[in-house]
């Protein structure tokens, strides 16, 4: 269908979504018509139809047309919420504060990241001792628009050279630029098409850094399918770089990374097939020719560089240590069995950072932070004292650092950056926001609920201080649970203002994420994936049984795996919420690993080609294909960007066409299709504020609420 007919046919529907804001009562949508093809695959003798194969193709003429549509359709909708400017100017009004990050030393200078507001992009500054600080990269100059983020920093060990990566648009595919430090002169050709890459510099000579070959579209083909290590000589050409590892038959891996140990001496070399378990290599780059030696042969765990001395390397890993643990390698002889233990593992998992020769080891407690200081032989210093239950980042530097500097804050704390002398163990405030937002107004409370196995899941609850439990209270439920990535609490101004609306925000920390180590994590992957499901689906009976809040106040919210969970959830039990906020999920699971980098994600999920009971298991929660006819699903808006090449958005698109082909009842089911964007990552403020100005009203709207007034006066009952 082209894009002239879909337009007309948009004009004769507009009228069921202008005829939303003159009833009282909602009426039934209807929707743009999404062309459905004849297209089939074949599992395991059981065919599956695709009629939405067409959409995968988010370059074609056709999709374009669709977008523009979903997009109309969508925000002719939205743009009649009555109070949706309204919330667009509280969002605008609160985000407009200083926010800037923990300083970091590079050669003389002190460097950290500043947004005096509402800028589109954080500017990096630079301060020498005493004097003022200076812009020393603006990333709002790379585009008129915004949508051109910085990526990866990273500066020679002297500081006179400094090389970073940008992103067009969004995407995950990258270039990188080398500027001197002093003069602010661009030294070479920018290098083009790289992707999921670090840069870290052998001296001032070179530098190390990761792409595959750039595919056509969003379909992998056989080269996009291996990972490359390169050397760049600076003043050369991009087209001479040096293949150092992934060249060859035998070093084909889908994700390579490389580092250079702070002394210069040695490159590490990561490589893995999955998310999950890597190899690890070195090369002594103090010798010529010297060879690639095996530390980690396969991919059974994971271990990763923290620090070295001289030929003394700290490696962090979880061989047989679920929670991971701090082990000693001599990089002559760095075979597992002579590894030795600095730091043993706990019950609680452990991420580790070095700064001014220590080592200052952040242990999960609940979610929550818990800070240890360790000399390099794994000798206790002290416990770093907190200034309260959250989450600190930081504490990381180079071995002469004399000060450090760390974050913390909570889900109703703004992040406030603290200094810390690291010989003596003193703490003191470095800078607090000035932001309107009065985190003593708010509390956050833990508890454990069950999930349908027995087991027992933590649950964070914020809100406004004296709230009704009567079961009225607006609420968010947020999840995740994939990819051993844990959920602490953080600040988010968007949280901020659906709190202070008298809203109820939840996090758990359900299995498949890595609160609790590599255990939980592996109770979430692959046919184990509904624990996830069920953990999330217990968390929302939790809040409706204890009185939080009820099914017509339910709103689930998640993005990418938290998409898939939220998406599935509401497929699964369309009865337990009234709003499903799926963002840039990964929601067609018979197809995810032939896109982009989907087919790194296999730990995690399987595939469908994996067996026949794989398959079957996929295809029962794939979101895309378990839509079923005739059920009164709950006010859904997907959310995607059209330049996303992670989750690439036709996942959404199909989900959205599902929905849609198959509504029941009068509950809106949209798709919101950011544009010139990618999975999220350096999207501008601008954008983020217009895009939370949308969910929030879509979300609070189909709660029932015609004004905010009504929100405030539930507050004074």
């Amino acid at each position: 269908m082209k894009f002239t007919t879909l337009l007309i046919l948009y004009l004769l529907l507009f009228t069921s979504c202008s005829d939303m804001s003159k009833n009282s009562e909602k009426t039934a949508l209807v929707y743009p018509e999404t062309k459905k093809t004849e297209v089939s695959d074949d599992y395991f003798g059981k065919e599956i139809i695709d009629p939405y194969r067409w959409l995968e193709d988010d370059r074609s003429e056709e999709t374009e047309a669709w977008v523009k549509m979903q997009n109309k359709f969508t925000h002719s909708y939205l743009d009649k919420i009555p109070f949706r400017n309204e919330i667009e100017k509280k969002l605008s009004s609160i985000w407009n504060y200083e926010k800037i990050s923990a300083p970091f030393k590079r050669g003389d200078n002190e460097y950290y990241y500043k947004n005096d507001g509402i800028q589109n992009q954080y500017v990096i500054y630079s301060k020498k001792d005493d004097e003022e600080a200076k812009v020393f990269l603006d990333p709002n100059t790379f585009s008129e628009d915004g949508t051109t983020s910085l990526g990866t920093l990273s500066f020679t060990i002297d500081g006179s050279i400094v090389a970073y990566s940008i992103s067009e648009g969004g995407s995950d595919w990258r270039k990188i630029i080398v500027m001197d430090v002093v003069s602010k002169e661009i030294l070479e050709d920018t290098l083009v098409d790289i992707k999921f890459s670090g840069i870290s510099w052998k001296g001032n000579e070179g530098f190390f850094y990761s792409s595959y070959e750039k595919p056509k579209g969003s379909e992998l083909s056989a080269k996009t399918d291996h990972h490359k290590l390169y050397y760049h000589k600076l003043g050369t050409n991009q087209k001479s770089d040096k293949i150092i590892f992934g060249g060859k038959k035998d070093e084909k891996r889908r994700y390579v990374g490389g580092q250079v140990t702070e002394d210069g001496k040695l490159l590490v070399i990561s490589a893995s097939e999955s998310t999950s378990g890597n190899q690890l290599y070195l090369k002594d780059l103090s010798k010529k020719n010297s060879p690639i030696i095996t530390a980690v042969a396969n991919f059974d765990y994971d271990t990763y560089l923290l620090d070295n001395t001289d030929d003394k390397l700290l490696f962090v890993t979880n061989l047989e240590a679920p929670n991971m643990k701090v082990i000693s390698v001599d990089a002559n002889n760095p075979q597992s069995s002579n590894w030795i233990d600095v730091i043993p593992e706990s019950e609680n998992v452990i991420t580790p950072s070095t700064g001014a020769g220590y080592i200052f080891a952040h242990y999960m407690v609940d979610a929550m932070s818990q800070i240890k200081q360790y000399d390099y032989n794994g000798k206790l210093i002290r416990t770093i004292e907190l200034p309260g239950l959250g989450s600190a980042h930081g504490f990381s530097g180079n071995l002469e650092d004399d000060k450090l500097y760390y974050s913390f804050s909570n889900y109703h704390t703004p992040s406030s950056i603290y200094k810390l002398n690291p010989t003596s163990g003193k703490t003191e405030l470095y800078w607090q926001p000035k932001i309107d937002f009065e985190p003593m107004d708010y509390e956050s409370k833990q508890f454990f609920y069950t999930s349908k196995d027995g087991t027992k899941i933590p649950l964070t609850i914020t809100y406004k201080k004296g709230i009704s439990l009567d079961g009225n209270n607006p609420t968010i439920l947020y999840g995740y649970g994939g990819f051993n990535i844990s959920l602490t609490p953080s600040f988010s101004i968007t949280n901020a203002i659906w709190m202070d609306l008298g809203g109820v925000y939840a996090v758990p920390n359900i299995r498949g994420g890595g609160e609790y180590g590599k255990a939980w994590h592996n109770a979430g992957t692959k046919m184990k994936k509904q624990n996830v499901f069920d953990d999330f689906i217990a968390a929302a009976e939790y809040l409706i049984e204890n009185k939080y809040t009820r099914k017509e106040k339910l709103a689930l919210s998640g993005g990418s795996n938290g998409g898939l969970l939220v998406a599935a959830v509401t497929n699964q039990r369309p009865d337990l919420m009234q709003v499903a906020l799926p963002r840039v999920g990964v929601l067609d699971m018979l197809r995810y690993h032939t896109f982009t980098a989907g087919a790194g994600w296999n730990y995690d999920y399987g595939t469908a080609q994996d067996s026949k009971e794989m398959f079957e298991y996929l295809l029962k929660y794939s979101p895309v294909h378990s839509v079923r006819d005739s059920v009164d699903f709950p006010a859904v808006l997907v959310i995607t960007g059209d330049h996303d090449d992670r989750v690439v958005p036709a996942h959404s698109f199909k989900y959205a066409a599902e929905l849609q082909s198959k509504h029941t009842g009068v509950n809106p089911k949209l798709i919101r299709i950011e544009t010139d964007a990618g999975h999220g990552a350096g999207t501008p403020v601008s954008k983020i504020i217009e895009a939370q100005s949308d969910i929030l009203s879509f979300t609070l709207y189909n709660m029932g609420y015609k004004t905010l007034s009504e929100l405030s006066e539930k507050d004074k009952d």
